[in-house]
C-alpha cells in the first residue's frame, strides 16, 4: 500500500540535495504496480483490452521538441533552445501552484544499476495521469532494500510534471525546461509518457559527460559466437530500428538494453533502464516474437495503440490515430534480458540509418569514419518525431536528440573514447536501396537481411572491399544475403541506367556533409576530414 500523505501534514517532497519540491494537496509515495493499474483504470481516456492490460490514448502523440528548452543565462553551453532563469523561475511559481490543489504521485528509483554511474531519480505527476506514473516504474531500477523511497528519499534528478497545465506562449502552449544545475526538469500540458522518460535521461546524459563517459541514444545486446561473447552496441534514432535490432536474436543472442547506455573508457558499458518502450506499429510475433510476448502480458502499458471497443483486442497495424504507438514492459517480461552489470566491452558498434537511395546495406568504417557518421546522425524521421519529422531527411548528432549540451561535444568524446577501446564500427542501412517505398525500382532491407548482417558482423563471415565514393569498406557477400545490389547500390542503379542520379546523389551527400560538420566548430578536424 502507498502512503498516501494528509494534506494537514502539508507534506513536501525532497528534490536534489535537500531541496523541496512544490506542496501538492495529496501525495502517494510509490504505488505499488497493482495500485498503478487501478489507478490507470479510473481514467477516462484508458481502455482493459483483451491482454488484460491498460491501453491510454493520449492527445500528445510525440516527444516535443519544439518545446524543449535548456534553463541557462549562458546560451553558449548548449545549442539548444534556452530559457533565461528568470523566465523559469517565473513558469516554475505558475507549476508550483498548480501542483498545490492536486493530487500527485511520487515514482522513485534509479536510472542505472551499476553503483558507480546509476542516479536516484523522482517523478513526481498529477495522479491523473497514473499510467505515465505505471510505466515510469517500470523502467526505473528499484531502490535497493536498504534505501528509504518515500519522503526520505533523497533523488539526483526530478522531473516534475503536469501533464494538463498549458503554458502560454511556447509551442503548442506546451514547454519542457530543464534546469540541469539544479537537476531538475518540469513538464507542462503534454501527456505522453515519452517526456517522463526522456527528461529523466536527458540529464542523466549531462551527469555521464561530466563523469568522462558518453551517453548513447543506443540499444546493446551480446551474442555468442564460436570465438567469444560479444557486444554490439546499435545506435539510432527513434523508430529507425534500434530496438527491432537489439531484440531480434542470432545465436540465442540477449538483448542488454534497448535505449540509452553510458559508454566509458576501454569500451566499458553501463545500462540505464529495467524496462523497454517499444513502438508498436506493426508488431509481428513472426519478425519480432520477444517484443510481442512481453506487449501482450497484464503488467504491460499500451499508448496510442489502435481498439476499437474496450476488453477487445488491438491493431497494431491500424495507423488512423497514429504510426507513434507504444508500450512499456519490464525486461524481466523478455526471459532472455542479460544485466549490464555482466557483460564485457564493447566489440561492435552500429550506426543505423534509414536510408532511402544509395546507402548500402552495411558499411565498415574507420575511426575517424566512425565519429564522422556518429557526429552526422543521417536518417530518416519517423512519427516517434511528430509530424516535423516524419518522412524527412535528417542529421541529427550521435542520433541522439536528448544531448543537452553542444553536439560536438558527444562526436569528440566518442573520438577520444575510440582510442581507449577495440571495437569495429558499422553503417546498418534499415531502410531501402534505389528509391523510397513508392518506388517500384527499389529494394526493402528487412529485418532478416539485417539479422544476417549483424550475425556476419559479429562471426567475421562477410567479404569487404573498398567503395570508390565514401571511402569506407562496402560487402561483396553476406551468408544469408542472396541480391549484392542491396549490399553495393551502385549496382542496382547501373543496371536500371541511372548511373547518373547515383552520381549526382554522392555528390550531393559529399557536399551536404561537408556543409554539415563546419557548422559546428568546436569539432575535432579529422572527424570532419573523414567525408571530404
Amino acid at each position: 500500500m502507498s502512503l498516501l500523505a494528509d494534506p494537514a501534514t502539508a507534506s513536501v517532497p525532497l528534490g536534489p540535495n535537500g531541496s523541496r519540491l512544490p506542496r501538492a494537496k495529496t501525495i502517494r509515495y510509490n504505488p505499488s504496480p497493482a495500485e498503478l493499474q487501478e489507478l490507470t483504470s479510473r481514467m477516462p481516456q484508458a481502455r482493459r483490452t483483451s491482454f488484460g492490460n491498460y491501453n491510454v490514448q493520449t492527445q500528445v502523440t510525440s516527444r516535443s521538441a519544439g518545446s524543449t528548452y535548456i534553463v541557462t543565462d549562458d546560451p553558449s553551453i548548449t545549442d539548444k533552445k534556452v530559457i533565461d532563469r528568470d523566465e523559469y523561475e517565473r513558469v516554475s511559481r505558475l507549476q508550483d501552484a498548480y501542483v498545490a490543489e492536486r493530487a500527485m504521485v511520487i515514482i522513485d528509483g534509479y536510472i542505472g544499476n551499476d553503483p558507480e554511474h546509476r542516479s536516484r531519480a523522482r517523478l513526481y505527476i498529477e495522479e491523473a495521469n497514473a499510467n505515465v506514473a505505471g510505466m515510469q516504474q517500470q523502467l526505473y531500477f528499484a531502490p535497493d532494500a536498504s534505501d528509504t523511497p518515500g519522503e526520505a528519499w533523497q533523488p539526483e534528478l526530478v522531473m516534475i510534471y503536469t501533464p494538463n497545465l498549458p503554458m502560454p506562449g511556447y509551442p503548442d502552449e506546451r514547454l519542457i525546461a530543464v534546469d540541469l544545475d539544479a537537476g531538475i526538469s518540469r513538464a507542462f500540458n503534454s501527456d505522453y509518457f515519452g517526456e517522463s522518460k526522456k527528461g529523466g535521461l536527458r540529464m542523466w546524459n549531462e551527469r555521464i559527460q561530466t563523469a568522462g563517459g558518453l551517453a548513447m541514444h543506443a540499444g546493446c545486446k551480446v551474442i555468442p559466437t564460436d570465438g567469444g561473447e560479444r557486444t554490439v552496441l546499435i545506435i539510432g534514432l527513434s523508430g529507425t530500428g534500434k530496438t527491432t535490432t537489439t531484440f531480434t536474436r542470432q545465436n540465442g543472442s540477449q538483448p542488454v538494453q534497448d535505449d540509452f547506455i553510458a559508454l566509458f573508457p576501454s569500451g566499458r558499458v553501463i545500462g540505464t533502464e529495467n524496462g523497454c518502450f517499444a513502438k508498436t506499429f506493426g508488431l509481428d510475433p513472426a519478425h519480432e516474437p520477444a517484443i510481442h510476448g512481453a506487449v501482450v502480458k497484464p503488467d504491460a502499458y499500451l499508448e496510442n495503440v489502435s481498439q476499437a471497443q474496450p476488453d477487445g483486442p488491438v491493431d497494431f497495424f491500424d495507423t488512423s490515430y497514429t504510426k507513434n504507438g507504444r508500450a512499456t514492459f519490464p525486461m524481466s517480461s523478455l526471459g532472455i534480458w542479460r544485466d549490464p552489470r555482466e557483460i564485457g566491452p564493447v566489440t561492435h558498434l552500429l550506426i543505423l540509418n534509414r536510408n532511402d537511395n544509395i546507402v548500402p546495406g552495411v558499411a565498415r568504417l574507420t575511426r575517424e569514419q566512425a565519429a564522422a557518421y556518429f557526429m552526422l546522425g543521417e536518417t530518416k524521421g519517423t512519427s516517434a518525431g511528430g509530424a516535423a519529422e516524419e518522412g524527412k531527411a535528417l542529421r541529427v548528432p550521435g542520433t541522439n536528440p536528448f544531448f543537452p549540451l553542444r553536439d560536438e561535444e558527444q562526436a569528440n568524446r566518442f573520438h577520444d573514447l575510440m582510442d581507449t577501446a577495440d571495437f569495429e564500427a558499422f553503417l546498418l542501412n534499415t531502410g531501402r536501396v534505389g528509391g523510397g517505398d513508392d518506388d517500384a525500382d527499389s529494394k526493402k532491407m528487412t529485418i532478416e537481411d539485417s539479422s544476417a548482417i549483424v550475425k556476419g558482423i559479429v562471426e567475421g563471415t562477410i567479404a569487404w572491399e573498398r567503395d570508390p565514393d565514401f571511402g569506407y569498406e562496402v560487402a561483396t557477400t553476406v551468408p544469408g544475403i542472396d541480391d549484392v545490389e542491396k549490399l553495393q547500390p551502385r549496382r542496382l542503379y547501373d543496371r536500371q541506367g541511372r548511373a547518373g542520379d547515383h552520381a549526382a546523389i554522392v555528390e550531393r551527400f559529399k557536399r551536404e556533409r561537408i556543409e554539415f560538420l563546419d557548422r559546428y566548430p568546436g569539432l575535432k578536424p579529422e572527424i570532419a576530414a573523414a567525408v571530404r
